[in-house]
């Protein structure tokens, strides 16, 4: 038996022993947090103090999830590469949680979401999943309700100044029950680009003013936009001896063609309903829901607007556009392919242009910007078709935001939700910003820092600040299974681009594949909540005489074209 004053004294110093490891490893957690302030996250729109106390939280918050390994991915963005060289890495060194964040293609990502959501298979701990899938994500009873789990099992894990408030896209990964779905970790939207120096030239100002009978500025409708594009491939030709066009697109038979489509392009030209973030009852896809967000139908003949005359016009235009206005070799483009073209210095305009591509356009070794690293070019919204009526949405905006599902072992999945969490932080999210130029805090967007970035950025921070950027949102929560569904845009609208049938006949056979699909899932009972119920067929004239979407043929589809000065439009902005 061993006495109990030798009891006391093995006791104490194992007492002793034990807070000195503690002290120790509050010793390392402050030197850790030191450096990683120090070399990574000197901007922020929270204080010094502000920020040890947040990273102070994720190492306490880590500590039962210490040693564990988690797979993340996300797509190859500008900003998830600096997730993945520079904040995983720093969260591993804080927690101990060791993240391996991979970065595939797109198309990826969503073919292994799905493939998760169906198997029940963990493949990753979390998403970085568009937020164009919610209408997928609320229906299938899979994805993990975030906010019903900050209430219950994430309640002690849940960052105190996670401040849900602060996010300029979480009314887009919001369902119709009001619950959050995902949480926003990028963000970018497609707008109308142009080369700012071109149009204020004297010579062509007068020149266009000679032909067309307006002033040469940013297009506010198509037909605008289609004078601009004839007048610098046809009228002007060429600009310091180089070969220029009015226009850029790309149209390759592939995935990315669908996001060209899918991506609002259709409501661009007024084909939904009114209605923010998402046209009620008709969204941008066209599909129709009822009163009970249940979708009806694509076709116009179940009450949807996919096949309407509006979407007509508008893949009309695209084709034209692209056929007479762009460089020849963009028909045969991919959107990555595409993308980085206008910031070689042969294109005038592009009207579907998305803001992810900044950070390319900023290069001092791209000819579209001046010695002194001033942009050449200017961003501005996208004109809108003759079918667009105020109070619609005006074009696309890219959420990516994290996504977790119940297949995902618990623990390893509240080890993801930190990480999520911090790649989210204000401690690290305006150095993400600056890094990726893609804002998902209002409190970033208004901080010195993009104050002083702002005339190198051609117009996206006065974008991002001004109240008009609501109405640039992602795809609705009508679209009841987008992985599934947004395959059927390009294999349906690439015969159109090459010419192999109607804008008609590609919309028509979109219209039914999409209305098949969603009865298919509907007698299959899939889904936990909002299942599809189709209208009966109808004749589609029924439809067209009722008021709003889907829309009857206008008689004048080409009104006379419109244009505003640029610099009063930022002025309009800033107001």
């Amino acid at each position: 038996m061993i006495p109990t004053r030798m009891r006391l004294s093995a006791l104490a110093a194992g007492v002793m022993l034990a807070s000195g490891s503690l002290h120790a490893d509050n010793h390392d957690n402050q030197a850790v947090i030191e450096r990683l302030l120090d070399e990574h996250f000197q901007d922020s729109t929270l204080t010094r103090e502000e920020q040890i106390a947040e990273l102070e939280w994720f190492a306490k918050a880590a500590e039962p999830f210490k040693g564990m390994e988690i797979n993340v991915v996300s797509e190859g963005l500008t900003t998830h590469v600096y997730e993945r060289d520079v904040l995983a890495e720093a969260f591993s060194e804080l927690t101990g949680i060791e993240v391996t964040h991979n970065i595939i293609g797109e198309g990826d990502v969503v073919n292994n979401m799905q493939t998760q959501m169906q198997s029940g298979r963990n493949i990753y701990d979390g998403y970085v999943n568009d937020s164009d899938a919610i209408g997928t994500h609320i229906r299938y009873g899979t994805t993990i309700n975030l906010s019903k789990a900050m209430e219950n099992e994430w309640a002690d894990y849940t960052l105190p100044t996670l401040d849900l408030d602060d996010f300029i896209g979480i009314q887009y990964t919001t369902g119709p029950d009001g619950d959050i779905y995902q949480l926003p970790d990028q963000q970018f939207a497609n707008l109308y680009w142009f080369r700012y120096d071109w149009f204020q030239r004297e010579d062509l100002q007068k020149q266009f003013r000679d032909i067309y009978g307006y002033d040469l500025g940013v297009p506010t409708n198509w037909t605008a936009y289609e004078d601009i594009a004839e007048f610098f491939t046809n009228e002007v030709g060429e600009i310091d001896g180089e070969k220029v066009y009015g226009h850029m697109d790309y149209g390759r038979r592939d995935p990315s063609l669908g996001w060209r489509f899918h991506d609002s392009w259709l409501s661009m030209a007024g084909m939904g309903s009114q209605g923010v973030p998402f046209g009620n009852p008709v969204d941008d896809w066209g599909i129709r829901v009822d009163e009970e967000s249940r979708p009806v139908g694509a076709s116009v003949s179940r009450g949807g607007a996919t096949n309407s005359p509006a979407s007509v016009f508008a893949v009309t235009k695209m084709v034209d556009w692209l056929r007479d206005y762009a460089p020849p070799e963009a028909q045969g483009m991919t959107f990555g392919e595409a993308g980085p073209v206008p910031a070689q210095g042969q294109i005038a305009q592009q009207m579907f242009w998305y803001t992810a591509f900044t950070a390319d356009m900023t290069s001092p070794d791209v000819p579209v910007t001046d010695d002194a690293g001033n942009p050449k070019w200017r961003m501005a919204p996208s004109p809108a078709g003759p079918y667009w009526e105020d109070g619609m949405k005006v074009g696309y905006q890219d959420v990516g935001s994290w996504t977790f599902f119940d297949s995902t072992p618990e623990d390893r999945r509240t080890a993801a939700w930190l990480y999520a969490q911090f790649t989210t932080a204000k401690t690290v999210s305006l150095e993400k910003l600056i890094a990726g130029l893609t804002p998902i805090r209002r409190s970033d967007i208004f901080s010195e820092e993009m104050t002083e970035m702002a005339p190198k950025l051609g117009g996206l921070v006065e974008f991002y600040r001004s109240p008009d950027q609501s109405k640039w949102t992602p795809s609705s929560t009508n679209v009841p299974d987008y992985p599934r569904m947004a395959p059927l845009w390009w294999q349906n609208l690439a015969p159109a681009v090459s010419g192999d049938v109607t804008p008609k006949e590609a919309l028509d056979n979109l219209a039914g594949d999409l209305d098949n699909i969603m009865a298919r899932l509907a007698r299959a009972k899939v889904f936990a909540t909002f299942e599809p119920k189709l209208n009966e067929e109808r004749d589609p004239e029924y439809w067209l005489s009722q008021p709003g979407a889907p829309k009857a043929k206008l008689d004048n589809e080409m009104p006379e074209g419109t244009t505003v000065p640029y610099d009063e439009l930022i002025q309009s902005w800033q107001q």
